[in-house]
């Protein structure tokens, strides 16, 4: 399956062809600056039923040395068969187009960048009939840019820097200057680049950097990162909302609660101080008048009761005024 990663090694060169000059001369060799350039299909099937597809195909134009094909391939890890896929499609671009043929090989850690750079050679040693070199972009040689300055130099390079170096310790300051210079870039300008870098980074500890990055320096214009990241902090303060709501009903209900609980206490003291006082007058009390005391929770009532305990000739006369 596809991964975002291997989808950002290469597309970032469809969404500017004129990257390959510019990487090229970390990889020790001098591409000119094409003055044109065509994306050409990347299905290298023949009539066969076997399927075989370049990450990304460009005719790239040049003002000197005229036109020539540039294939990217996107590579995560060492696998055997590759040299032998590789060595096919420049054969069959070369033959197919009658262009000269460039292979790009891109690369996010170190052991994969010096496997595919290896010369890998067709035929018995003493018949080297085809050998396969490609070029090969990854963390050894693509440059550390960490300067804000720098980078609005070239958005594009300084993307493919953070996504090749995805995995380095020097990607936190990539991301931090990279961020810093697509402030001032038009939103159609920074937006495929927040989305490309982000997809390089898939779920290694810099995306969650980026991410907050984009969201803070870069909200100017929408992005599914910054939303991302704006629903999470927007869900994580309604929680702390609630919680703080739910605080301060508990206290209010506290304080409710509080309240009810001393009249309560006061109804039942009172209620008890009517019956006392009925007893100690030697009066006789009912089980009506004895219910009907202790089951009145109006404090107030209670008290007008009380008073007329004191004097009230029969137990029943306490309630005449009621």
């Amino acid at each position: 399956m596809v991964s975002p990663p291997h989808e950002a090694m290469h597309r970032i060169f469809q969404h500017d062809p004129g990257l390959f000059s510019r990487v090229s001369r970390f990889l020790g060799v001098d591409i000119p600056t094409p003055v044109k350039a065509t994306a050409l299909p990347t299905d290298l099937t023949e009539t066969n039923p076997v399927e075989r597809r370049v990450d990304t195909l460009l005719r790239l134009e040049t003002a000197d040395q005229g036109p020539f094909l540039l294939a990217v391939e996107a590579q995560g890890k060492k696998h055997p068969d590759k040299p032998a896929s590789w060595a096919y499609y420049t054969a069959y671009l070369w033959t197919k187009y009658r262009l000269p043929t460039a292979l790009l090989v891109v690369c996010q850690d170190h052991s994969t960048a010096r496997w595919a750079q290896q010369p890998v050679t067709c035929g018995p040693p003493q018949l080297p009939t085809l050998t396969l070199q490609p070029l090969v972009a990854g963390p050894h040689n693509m440059p550390v840019i960490t300067d804000p300055e720098e980078a609005r130099d070239d958005l594009v390079l300084a993307s493919l820097a953070a996504i090749t170096h995805a995995a380095e310790p020097d990607v936190d300051a990539i991301l931090k200057a990279l961020s810093t210079a697509l402030r001032d870039a038009p939103e159609d300008i920074a937006k495929p680049l927040v989305e490309f870098t982000a997809q390089g980074l898939a779920k290694r500890p810099a995306k969650n950097l980026w991410r907050n990055l984009v969201a803070v320096d870069l909200s100017f214009y929408k992005s599914y990162l910054a939303e991302e990241v704006r629903d999470e902090v927007r869900a994580q303060v309604r929680d702390e909302v609630r919680d703080e709501v739910r605080d301060e009903v508990r206290d209010q209900v506290r304080d409710e609660v509080r309240d009810e609980v001393r009249d309560e206490a006061r109804a039942e003291s009172r209620a008890e101080d009517i019956l006392f006082i009925l007893e100690q007058r030697g009066l006789d009390i009912s089980e009506d008048v004895r219910s009907r005391v202790t089951n009145c929770t109006d404090p107030e009532l209670l008290r007008r009761w009380l008073a007329r305990a004191v004097t009230a000739p029969k137990a029943e006369e306490v309630f005449e005024d009621a």
